[in-house]
């Protein structure tokens, strides 16, 4: 577990580094490298808060957070899994109005939607910010007396089996939320696929006796998104269904409970080599920091 958590976090430091770079010097800059910074920023967030537990799991130092610490490690956590998930969907809604041009209103959105990029970044850091504040009520960590029941997915964190009807609310809420994002992005992954169907049908015709075109940078980025949002739907279906066992389950097993963090630090640990490998300003940006050793 923890070789993968530091292996993602590596891959997401050198995203990060690449896009602070190209914001930077404002070379070959792309509207949706906002995003994608703060996609990278919730990824290392995710992975650092899950690192964190399993390293001191790994130690035998259970005990080392109090119960304020413990609760604002699964807080962030929480936070960052939100944030993730919500720019996945941001990012993939952007593709699919970028392609979708055959009428007015669209290009009028193609226009405007990257201009409210800042203003949807912060509103989805705001809103998980608050929706998250209550989780905190859920959560207990070590305390004086060690007289904890529960033992959640987290080793360090111990949690009393909250009421049933708070547990209901927590989990449709949030339930809410994810199969909002998710359905969005299936709508945007179908609406893609679809243009991208469509575009190659139309051309078909006109290289049938040539060799094949090499793919525009549109429809690179495209096939991308698509990837990234299979990815993040099958992470966050599997992950959903192991918290949702360990929350169920009274003295939930280590190796579920590994599997479970295991699980939901996936598309975290996986996204950022998947976009490092598609995007062509990665090899130009390593190619020129050896020039300059």
């Amino acid at each position: 577990m923890i070789p993968s958590v530091s292996f993602g976090i590596l891959g997401n430091s050198l995203l990060l580094c690449l896009y602070i770079f190209t914001s930077l010097t404002r070379h070959m800059l792309r509207p949706t490298d906002l995003i994608l910074i703060q996609l990278v920023l919730a990824n290392n967030l995710v992975l650092f808060h899950t690192g964190v537990p399993q390293t001191m799991a790994a130690f035998g130092l259970k005990s080392f957070l109090n119960d304020a610490g413990c609760k604002l490690v699964f807080y962030f956590h929480r936070v960052a899994r939100g944030v993730s998930l919500s720019t996945t969907c941001l990012l993939s809604s952007f593709q699919a109005i970028k392609l979708n041009t055959n009428t007015s209103k669209w290009l009028e959105l193609k226009v405007t939607f990257p201009k409210c990029f800042g203003f949807c970044c912060f509103l989805c850091w705001i809103l998980h910010l608050l929706l998250n504040t209550f989780i905190t009520l859920l959560v207990t960590g070590p305390r004086k007396n060690k007289n904890m029941s529960v033992e959640k997915i987290y080793e360090y964190r111990n949690s009393p089996i909250p009421n049933k009807f708070v547990v209901l609310l927590h989990a449709v809420m949030f339930s809410f939320i994810g199969v909002t994002c998710l359905g969005l992005m299936a709508w945007s992954s179908g609406s893609m696929v679809s243009v991208l169907l469509r575009h190659k049908q139309q051309v078909q015709h006109i290289h049938s006796n040539r060799l094949p075109p090499k793919p525009s940078h549109e429809a690179r980025a495209t096939h991308t998104i698509l990837a990234l949002v299979s990815i993040c739907i099958s992470f966050c279906f599997v992950s959903f269904i192991l918290s949702l066992w360990v929350t169920l389950i009274v003295n939930p097993s280590h190796w579920l409970m590994n599997i479970s963090a295991l699980a939901s630090s996936g598309f975290p640990t996986f996204s950022p080599f998947m976009l490092l490998g598609s995007d062509t300003r990665a090899s130009q940006f390593f190619s020129a920091s050896r020039e300059e050793k």
